[in-house]
């Protein structure tokens, strides 16, 4: 009787624990439909607004005429050209020390005190303020050379890009198998051959990924602009002069009294989201192509 109580005892606990643990799944799981619904929700009215506000000012002027003074027509030529050439500049200073930090992380300093530390302050630099980065690149070039500069904007972009292509690079190598590692080193190859015709080679789709991910989080970004190329609303492409871009003219259009400014503004916000969706499905087709290859 003592054994047949202690059997039913123990299955009664048993039963209560699966019903308790089934009641946490569902109302996790509830909780968790109900914020991924609302999520899209709110992302589908943002994408739908955009569209629906800037697509009626999509037309050819929009792409061959300079930014216009108030009551006058015009476009966002100026404007995109500097969204290029600054993104362009962010990337190009970002990408070659991103992959090379990345790379010592995690060829040279993979179990090493100093590579966890250096990639603390990369997590810190990545979750860092776009309007601090600003703020300190102001600082150190702008105030010196005493003007605004589309130079100074691409550094800033670069700081915002560099945590980004980091992170990416130090994972992408640390996914490649340790034997393509030895049996390169057992060939007698010397360790940086390794590390560029080998290693690199096989986590290049990743890397790419990286950088694409990085050009399209530094493709919107205003805050730090506006501390370093400010603007301009002629046409500009010398690195030592400011440069207009597309976030700091949408930021000034949409709070302008002008009817004219705010249709260009919300034509700028299309602009900028297709191209961050384009770059995104670029990054998630190279992603799932390289996933398919290995498959």
């Amino acid at each position: 009787m003592t054994n047949a109580s202690a059997s039913i005892e123990s299955t009664f606990i048993a039963e209560k624990s699966y019903r308790r643990r089934s009641v946490a799944n569902a109302v996790a799981l509830a909780f968790s439909g109900i914020a991924t619904a609302l999520g899209l929700f709110f992302l589908a009215w943002i994408l739908w607004t955009t569209i629906t506000r800037g697509l009626g000012a999509i037309d050819l002027d929009l792409f061959t005429k300079m930014t216009p003074p108030p009551g006058e027509a015009g476009g966002l030529l100026n404007a995109i050209v500097g969204t290029v050439l600054l993104s362009v500049m962010g990337i190009a200073i970002a990408a070659p020390i991103g992959v090379a930090a990345g790379t010592w992380l995690a060829e040279f300093a993979r179990h090493q005190r100093l590579g966890e530390v250096i990639r603390f302050m990369n997590d810190i630099l990545l979750s860092a303020p776009s309007i601090v980065l600003g703020m300190f690149v102001y600082t150190l070039v702008v105030l010196p050379t005493g003007h605004y500069s589309a130079l100074a904007g691409g550094i800033a972009l670069a700081l915002i890009a560099l945590p980004v292509i980091v992170r990416t690079s130090d994972e992408m190598l640390g996914l490649v198998p340790g034997s393509m590692r030895e049996a390169a080193l057992s060939l007698g190859i010397p360790q940086w051959k390794v590390t560029v015709q080998v290693l690199h080679r096989a986590a290049m789709p990743g890397i790419v990924t990286g950088v694409l991910l990085a050009l399209a989080r530094i493709a919107g970004e205003t805050a730090p602009l506006l501390f370093t190329a400010f603007g301009n609303q002629y046409w500009s492409l010398r690195p030592t002069q400011p440069i207009a871009s597309l976030p700091v003219v949408i930021y000034q259009y949409a709070q302008a009294p002008d009817e004219g400014w705010n249709t260009l503004a919300w034509a700028g916000a299309l602009l900028i989201s297709l191209f961050v969706l384009l770059v995104s499905l670029i990054a998630r087709g190279i992603l799932l192509r390289n996933k398919a290859t290995h498959e």
